[in-house]
């Protein structure tokens, strides 16, 4: 499938700032540089040649939206950029319907060129928020993908050990699930056959004490015991876009921390075409915006799990999830995602511990930055005086009771109201095919009025406000399709935030 005019800017000599300078510029933030020696010689060898690197981000665009997650390996793209270097964007559309098996315990159901070509038209739209659209080289893997013989693939294939595949975690853990599960159901037929050869149906102890314990279970194995299978294709997962960094030649790759091992291996392959192998630099992974008992797991952000925040989002929207995260996720978000100089944030952190700085005004800053990047200085500015106006100034209490929400395919909703670490479920509820339902009715389901008729009651003498404003339409809907985060105000003192997923 043609892409159109792949954007690839014109190479020049540039002049670099000294390598220890850029160095430290680079390494704010990165988890691990492999080898950081690979990486300063590359520098050096730009700075005395005036020949920018060539700095490589591939992306499988599997789903249409970028969170702030995502925009973490975008930015350090984006440092590489700023220092000079030619920042490559790669979009996977054809690793995409392959399906990267990192970080999962089952094998990944491949997407249609129709939904990747999609997905990868959002991508662009949205990076250009971060990279300089002029600066940057856009490619696609099926440039060569496509054009591979059968003879290439085994050729690539050839080029790596079977052995070292199988060593990557998730299908260690997966082949040692299978094991496990093989082993139990050797077990099962075995004491099955026992006791059909003895013709009772309550067959007598077995002397051996480990028989006796794999006597009970019987019955067919659970969902959760079966094995999940590797197929042969997510082999070949890290053996392809290996062979995107042989075409690209690049001289550093990013990625996440958990991408490790697919990024050791490009570099690995670039060496077996006869290329110098890259620098690897790998970054942290965003911890998500959770509350409540799942704050204490540190999960990734994930629009799976509910706990991102979609840079697309409306800004208010996004400055008040911003917000609502705990108080020391702020300087993780602040190092990954801002550029404040290390001894700043050092700085910050010394404030908040004496007692000299309120780390809810730090917040506002961090929130006000982030909503910047993504909407403008006018926008984050407005957003930063609609939460101080409407949240701050009226005095709501610091502990707010959340509520999220979330729909479920055939027309019902579950919420999920926090007390304390824990996240107690109420539903589900049945709502309209469109996803609308009164407020009136919502407000009964989060208990905050006995029954819908007092809640309209409520509503009429102005007694509701959502995000500051006064509701008195009864009649009034929330859109349980959209994504959204409400604070809402019932009566004087009754204050909750209503997160829809």
């Amino acid at each position: 499938m043609s892409h159109g005019v792949k954007r690839i800017p014109e190479m020049t000599e540039h002049k670099f700032k000294p390598v220890e300078e850029q160095l430290a510029y680079i390494k704010k933030g990165a988890a691990e540089i492999i080898p950081e020696e690979t990486l300063k010689a590359s520098l050096e060898k730009s700075l005395k040649t005036g020949q920018p690197l060539r700095v490589y981000l591939g992306v499988d665009p599997t789903a249409p939206d970028l969170h702030l997650g995502h925009t973490v390996v975008l930015r350090k793209l984006k440092h590489f950029q700023d220092l000079g270097h030619t920042a490559v964007f790669l979009i996977g559309d054809f690793s995409a319907m392959i399906g990267d098996p990192t970080g999962v315990s089952e094998t990944r159901p491949p997407l249609t060129r129709e939904q990747v070509d999609a997905n990868a038209k959002t991508y662009l739209e949205q990076v250009y928020k971060i990279l300089d659209r002029d600066k940057t080289e856009v490619r696609y893997n099926s440039e060569w993908l496509d054009k591979l013989s059968s003879y290439d693939i085994v050729r690539l294939c050839g080029h790596y050990q079977l052995s070292r595949l199988l060593e990557r975690e998730d299908f260690r853990k997966r082949l040692e699930s299978g094991q496990a599960w093989e082993l139990r159901r050797q077990r099962r037929e075995a004491l099955k056959s026992y006791a059909e050869g003895l013709e009772v149906k309550n067959p007598p102890a077995i002397p051996d004490l480990e028989a006796r314990k794999t006597l009970a279970p019987i019955e067919p194995a659970k969902t959760t015991d079966l094995a999940q299978p590797i197929s042969v294709h997510e082999l070949l997962y890290p053996l392809l876009t290996a062979y995107d960094a042989v075409m690209l030649r690049s001289d550093v790759e990013l990625g996440a921390t958990e991408q490790k091992f697919n990024l050791l291996v490009h570099r690995e392959i670039q060496r077996e075409y006869g290329l110098p192998g890259q620098a690897i630099l790998t970054m942290p992974i965003l911890v998500g915006i959770d509350r409540g008992f799942d704050a204490l797991l540190n999960r990734k952000m994930s629009k799976s799990l509910g706990n991102h925040i979609g840079i697309s989002e409306p800004p208010y929207d996004m400055f008040a999830k911003l917000m609502s995260m705990r108080d020391h996720l702020m300087w993780t978000f602040f190092e990954l995602l801002t550029d404040v100089p290390p001894g700043e944030l050092r700085r910050m952190q010394n404030a908040v511990a004496e007692a000299e700085q309120n780390p809810m005004d730090l917040k506002m800053d961090l929130a006000t930055r982030i909503v910047t990047d993504f909407h403008g200085a006018e926008e984050a500015a407005i957003a930063s005086q609609r939460f101080q106006r409407e949240v701050r100034e009226k005095q709501v209490p610091n502990e707010i009771t959340l509520f999220k929400i979330k729909r479920l395919l055939d027309d019902r909703i579950d919420i999920y109201r926090e007390r304390g670490d824990i996240l107690d479920k109420m539903g589900p509820y049945p709502i309209s095919p469109d996803g609308k339902e009164k407020w009136a009715k919502c407000l009964v389901w989060l208990e905050q009025a006995e029954s819908v008729s007092k809640a309209e009651q409520l509503i009429k003498q102005g007694a509701f406000e959502i995000d500051g404003t006064v509701l008195k339409d009864p009649t009034a809907k929330i859109d349980f399709a959209q994504q959204a985060v409400y604070m809402l105000k019932v009566g004087k003192r009754r204050f909750l935030r209503l997160l829809v997923e």
